[in-house]
């Protein structure tokens, strides 16, 4: 009686998953229990699968990022970092595997079991089973056929993959970094090409991947129908494997008007216009193609239009560059401000301001000698200067020189504040405004698709901005002097450069410092600016005054 109580403490004690199938004690049947007796014994904690670690990406990606390449955007660190999804239905299991089981009912187990090298499963009280090979879609039907060959009833089963076998694939051939790299069966040939640095851009070919297993080639890749399609197969590597990059083809760079303005690679010694097109997708304004041929150190240019691309063929070494060479029909532009006519006209191409004026009714309110026009072409020049302006600058600052280490530190705070301020600087949008109110030749001035009239409204303020105690609009007092205005919005402040103050009036022209203040001007004070440097000092003056007189702002320090 002593030991039957003992072997039941054992019994209820020790975990399902410790109990051999064959049981070699003899403890069920001296307890006279059979394989579909319900035995309540707690379930084991499931040994924790740790997730894969997630690495930060490997270094040494930059010229993939920037390269013109097709296809080198591929490899930048993504596919390394992350591991394959754990669940692809046409996975084969394999030796090494993890697999989650659970048996519950008549019968408890929990447990992650490896898979054998004889490709068995070996589950409590079944004895082995037979999976290697299986489908991983299959997995669970695998299993569940196998449990119920000795439980009859009263037990369920389940079966998931929580781990394929870690492997060791070689990567050879055109790649960056040529090696031995781990990973798992189930990760994608893009996982171990990108932990390889990618495609060698100058050598490897994105068309023509090896998988290799011993002297079997067992697929190929090309990467063109991952790329364009989404379509990449699913092969299932294993240790020893080796992904094989082979060298370039021929290869044909694009250029201009297409979404894909890259260098491709093809197979064949020709490849069809027609079929470029489908890789480099030009845009919907593009009309022709010109294409330099690699004829040596003799250029040979060539010009199609886009309908005759079936009949035309590229060769390695040629040059593809995308126009379009026809003018545009019609043009819109946008009328703004105080007026009674429709907001948008639609013009032909080549119309005259003069030709919409006759077209726009103005009321009483319409400040018809301040005229405005806003071009995009003219905002994109000002952008284009004020850029140029603020790297100057920067490479101003960023070369000072120090004489001693106290004057370096100075220079250093300088530098930063200073560099900060360009940061903001470089978020300014000029307007783009054009002076044409009191052009002689207004009338015959062309449009742009995109201008944008705007006629001001009488409102008779002026408005005074920048370095002020109180910025403020300032009803129109022919009797007000420009200091006047500025006494009105409560005087300078202590950082104000007083002798560099900005009359900007509504026509688009400025005056410096003095002029005649007229209803709708703009007063802007400009701030002084404090630094050590002569050069720095007279760089920021002047880009400040830049910004102030292309999109009236003032932008203090």
């Amino acid at each position: 009686m002593r030991i039957l109580v003992a072997l039941l403490t054992i019994l209820i004690a020790a975990p399902a998953a410790a109990l051999d199938y064959a049981d070699p004690l003899g403890v069920q049947g001296a307890l006279g229990l059979t394989p579909s007796t319900t035995i309540s014994t707690p379930v084991a904690a499931a040994p924790a699968v740790p997730p894969p670690a997630v690495m930060p990406p490997p270094s040494g990606y930059a010229s993939n990022t920037n390269s013109d390449v097709f296809g080198a955007q591929l490899f930048t660190g993504s596919f390394a970092q992350y591991g394959a999804t754990q669940f692809n239905p046409d996975y084969l299991i394999a030796a090494g595997d993890k697999i989650q089981v659970r048996l519950w009912g008549g019968f408890n187990f929990d447990s992650v079991l490896t898979v054998d090298p004889q490709g068995n499963l070996f589950l409590p009280q079944v004895g082995p089973v037979q999976v290697m090979g299986v489908r991983n879609a299959e997995l669970q039907r695998a299993v569940e056929l196998a449990a119920s060959k000795v439980f009859r009833s009263n037990v369920n089963s389940y079966a998931n993959l929580a781990a394929a076998q870690p492997v060791r694939v070689f990567v050879g051939g055109n790649v960056r970094r040529p090696g031995l790299y781990n990973g798992t069966s189930m990760d994608s040939v893009l996982h171990y090409l990108d932990q390889a640095g990618g495609i060698d851009l100058e050598r490897g070919s994105f068309l023509d991947i090896q998988v290799k297993r011993g002297e079997q080639t067992r697929g190929t890749l090309n990467l063109y129908d991952f790329l364009l399609a989404g379509r990449i197969p699913l092969l299932q590597l294993s240790d020893g494997d080796v992904i094989f990059v082979t060298q370039r083809r021929n290869t044909v760079r694009v250029s201009g008007q297409a979404e894909n303005a890259k260098l491709f690679e093809f197979k064949a010694s020709a490849l069809a216009l027609k079929e470029l097109m489908g890789l480099a997708k030009p845009l919907a304004q593009t009309t022709h193609v010109r294409i330099v041929r690699n004829s040596g150190t003799t250029r040979n240019v060539e010009y199609y239009p886009l309908e005759k691309a079936g009949d035309v063929y590229v060769s390695n070494g040629d040059e593809a560059e995308f126009t379009s060479d026809k003018k545009t029909g019609t043009i819109t532009v946008r009328v703004e401000g105080e007026h009674k006519s429709p907001q948008e006209y639609v013009l032909p191409y080549g119309a005259r301001l003069g030709e919409l004026m006759k077209r726009i009714q103005l009321t009483e309110q319409s400040d018809e000698s301040s005229i405005q026009l806003l071009r995009v072409s003219v905002r994109d020049r000002q952008s284009s200067l004020l850029e140029t302006s603020l790297r100057s600058l920067e490479s101003t600052v960023l070369t000072a020189r120090s004489g001693t280490s106290d004057e370096a530190r100075l220079r250093k705070d300088e530098a930063d504040m200073i560099l900060q301020w360009i940061d903001r600087a470089k978020k300014i949008v000029p307007s783009g405004q054009v002076q044409i109110a009191q052009a002689e030749n207004r009338d015959t001035l062309l449009l742009e698709n995109g201008d944008i009239i705007k006629i001001p409204v009488k409102d008779g303020l002026v408005l005074v901005s920048g370095e002020v105690l109180f910025p403020n609009a300032i009803a129109f007092d022919s009797e007000l002097d420009l200091d006047d205005y500025v006494e009105r919005a409560g005087g300078y402040t202590q950082n104000a450069d007083n002798s560099r103050i900005i009359l900007a009036h509504r026509d688009g022209s400025f005056q410096q410092d003095s002029g005649t203040v007229r209803a709708g001007d703009d007063i802007l004070v400009l701030p002084k600016v404090d630094v050590k440097s002569r050069q720095i000092w007279k760089d920021m003056t002047q880009i400040i005054y830049q910004i102030a007189i292309s999109a009236k702002v003032v932008f203090g320090l």
